[in-house]
């Protein structure tokens, strides 16, 4: 048995190196924090200096101005702190979410790496992590 302690680093490195730990949470996160139906048409393409940049169609973000202080509230309870200061919204082609279409040879490392944690939610979030990570990567 390995410890949960002993696998976090491994795991977490590549995503730490690159981004905050906010910002891999949302970047791996996005489709529950969000829900479904935005999730398909939207996703997170940078945080940096407590501005969230979401990338999305004409008539979503017209739509998503008029609602960007619920955005932003469920955005920050889902980090459990104030990190989203503002919401800047920029025009691109709605795209399929990568956890969407993840290679099955990905799957299947994220789950022997986390194959030694106990069932729960700690082990799903970091194989949601895990999956985000590689499936950016591919």
């Amino acid at each position: 048995m390995r410890s949960v302690a002993a696998l976090v680093p491994r795991i977490a490195r590549p995503v730490f190196q690159k981004r905050s730990p906010a910002s891999a949470q949302l970047l791996a996160d996005w489709d529950e924090i969000v829900g479904p139906e935005l999730a398909s048409v939207t996703y997170a393409k940078r945080f940096a200096a407590g501005t969230l940049t979401i990338a999305c169609t004409g008539v979503v973000a017209l739509e998503l101005q008029h609602r960007v202080e619920l955005l932003r509230g469920r955005i920050n309870g889902a980090l459990g702190r104030m990190l989203v200061d503002r919401i800047k919204f920029v025009q691109e082609a709605a795209r399929v979410s990568p956890a969407a279409v993840v290679k099955p040879a990905v799957r299947e490392r994220v789950s022997l790496a986390t194959a030694g944690l106990p069932e729960g939610p700690l082990r799903a979030a970091l194989e949601a992590l895990g999956t985000a990570v590689m499936a950016k990567g591919r």
